[in-house]
């Protein structure tokens, strides 16, 4: 099992944002020092729930900070960028870092109507723009010829593309999922994925329901093997010398964390947006029952391995949360390294 710090920094309001910013970067430095295997990028835009905003700018200054960790995108919100675009600076990035870019992509956020309008894009396109740009960038990376494409939202002609990748065929490319029905998607077309918080039982139930559904599709058991090494899910975690120390840090700081995405959804959705997507902003999978992980090395470590067993192939660890201090941040970072990892590397 690979284990990743999520990079999701929040910042509570324009002066805080030059701290929230300057921390997660040295977080990264920290994570390779540590011995992670992976940081992730979010983004978000307008609220402060993820303070660099650009994880593709924020990348070029992790690879320049870092030699040896990966550097994933837990994801990028495909409807607000250009596939071109992207394409070359994902290309760029995987020269500068050799190849320890993963791209994760997706439709983009279902709650955060204020974010498409803020780009201009009619929030009904974002799906149609994630399945087009999927093909043009896989397309871009890989044609040594003349590329043309003519879609529902794009109509392109490109040459080779520079600068060209330094992984081959591509980087690693795979989609950001919420639901069991694109899971079941990515099964039959035989592609791993990266899984938003779910509770741990319908984690499991969904990573068996993904065996199960590329077994009917044909598929062998070595790509099921290696898809699921693939597959990348996100948790929030506290980790600290006591169970009862961990609920001390992690809940308040959960509270304020999931209080803060509250306000400004309310704030800067108009009603009617917001009304659209009541129901599903009520499930229980944003509680804090279900969304984070807190607890001693060894409380931690038995429920990752409830993870493992149904074969998780990696965290997305978001260990920052909220109004978490640093220093109780760095404490359980620390303890992750030096009393969680190691037990899932020395049966591995």
């Amino acid at each position: 099992m690979k284990f990743g710090n999520f990079l999701f920094p929040q910042s509570s309001g324009p002066s805080d944002d030059y701290r929230a910013v300057t921390e997660a970067l040295n977080e990264s430095i920290l994570s390779e020092q540590l011995g992670y295997d992976e940081v992730w990028l979010g983004e978000h835009h307008l609220d402060g729930a993820c303070a660099y905003v650009d994880p593709i700018a924020f990348a070029g200054t992790v690879v320049g900070h870092t030699t040896k960790i990966g550097i994933g995108f837990s994801a990028v919100q495909m409807a607000l960028h250009h596939p071109t675009r992207l394409a070359e600076q994902i290309s760029l990035l995987d020269n500068l870092s050799k190849g320890r870019i993963t791209l994760g992509i997706g439709r983009g956020t279902a709650f955060n109507f204020y974010e498409y309008r803020a780009y201009g894009i009619p929030f009904k396109q974002a799906q149609d723009r994630l399945l087009e740009s999927e093909e043009i960038l896989t397309s871009s990376w890989t044609n040594k010829t003349t590329y043309r494409h003519k879609g529902k939202h794009f109509n392109l002609e490109m040459p080779q593309l520079r600068p060209a990748v330094y992984t081959k065929p591509h980087p690693p490319l795979i989609r950001a999922l919420a639901t069991e029905e694109t899971l079941l998607e990515m099964a039959r077309l035989g592609r791993p994925f990266m899984m938003v918080v779910q509770s741990d039982e319908e984690t499991i139930r969904l990573f068996h329901k993904y065996q199960e559904m590329m077994r009917i599709s044909g598929h062998e058991e070595n790509l099921i093997k290696k898809n699921l090494a693939k597959t990348r899910i996100w948790r929030n975690i506290v980790v600290a010398e006591s169970d009862e120390e961990a609920a001390e840090r992690a809940l308040p700081a959960f509270e304020e964390y999931t209080q803060h995405i509250r306000d400004v959804r309310e704030n800067l959705n108009t009603p009617e947006e917001l009304e659209s997507v009541r129901g599903n902003l009520d499930n229980p999978r944003f509680t804090s029952r279900h969304n984070i992980i807190y607890g001693s090395p060894s409380t931690v470590s038995k429920r990752i391995s409830q993870l493992s067993n149904a074969g998780v192939g990696g965290l997305i660890l978001h260990f920052r949360v909220g109004t978490l201090s640093q220093k109780h941040n760095e404490e359980s970072l620390r303890l992750f390294s030096s009393e969680v990892i190691p037990t899932f590397r020395n049966t591995s």
